[in-house]
């Protein structure tokens, strides 16, 4: 477990946040926050694909090291990877840019994107133990419910928090504040995500590791990053969550698959 969080944590806020508040509500067991991309849908490649195109357009940057540069803060809102990746360039040009990237990625990566194949029977395991399951994404909301909706996956999800209703930080201490008193998990797939997590008081991080072409994140990276358990498949997440919603030593901590997964 790292001791402190990084500025991965801090930046990027979103344009607001809920209007009404929601009264605390007691639930069975607990509840599991998923984010969105590279964890329920298996779209990464496809969004980076567009967010490197995108960056050579508006900055020049080599297509190839975009990808890697968008890869490598992802989990972030776009705006706040443009402004980290670009410090120097107009705010008008970065929030362009970053228009552009957001009506691609709809017509360009979720147009294709489809759930990782373990997906849909995890959320109905899950479901029938009596887990608590939410949704947590730097997408804007709208479209994560159509996504999730078209896929057949909304209706496991007790609510969806987007773009629109502030960021990761700011979305776990929300659902912190709803669901008061049980275990809490956030299950990411980036720096960003396990660093959040720790940033909020009561809630785990669990990871999905990945590997795509020329980039990768192994169990490894992402627990260096905090994460208590991560592998290339969420296939054993309930059995993991059984384990860790009890307390234990740092020494019995959940293990997870080490090198490269098989394909």
């Amino acid at each position: 477990m790292v001791s402190s969080t990084s500025q991965f944590a801090e930046v990027g806020r979103g344009v607001g946040r809920p209007k009404t508040p929601v009264a605390p509500t007691q639930v069975e067991r607990g509840v599991v926050v998923f984010d969105l991309d590279g964890t329920i849908l298996d779209d990464l490649g496809l969004i980076s694909a567009v967010a490197a195109d995108v960056m050579f357009q508006a900055f020049g940057t080599p297509e190839d090291e975009g990808r890697i540069h968008y890869l490598a803060t992802t989990g972030m809102p776009f705006e706040a990877q443009l402004a980290q990746l670009y410090p120097t360039a107009p705010p008008a040009l970065r929030a362009a840019t970053a228009r552009t990237f957001h009506q691609r990625k709809v017509t360009e990566a979720y147009s294709k994107a489809k759930p990782f194949p373990e997906v849909p029977k995890l959320l109905k395991r899950l479901g029938s133990h009596r887990w608590t399951l939410v949704v947590s994404t730097g997408s804007e909301t709208e479209m994560a419910e159509l996504l999730l909706e078209r896929e057949g996956l909304r209706y496991w999800f007790e609510e969806v928090l987007g773009s629109a209703e502030g960021t990761k930080r700011e979305h776990l201490a929300e659902y912190r504040r709803r669901y008061p008193g049980v275990p809490m998990f956030l299950v990411g797939d980036s720096r960003f995500d396990m660093e959040a997590a720790q940033s909020v008081p009561g809630v785990a991080p669990l990871g999905r590791a990945s590997a795509l072409p020329g980039w990768g994140l192994t169990p490894l990276d992402l627990q260096k990053w905090g994460a208590r358990w991560a592998d290339y498949t969420l296939a054993a997440l309930p059995e993991v969550l059984s384990k860790l919603e009890r307390p234990t030593s740092p020494s019995k901590e959940v293990g997870s698959r080490k090198g490269r997964p098989k394909r």
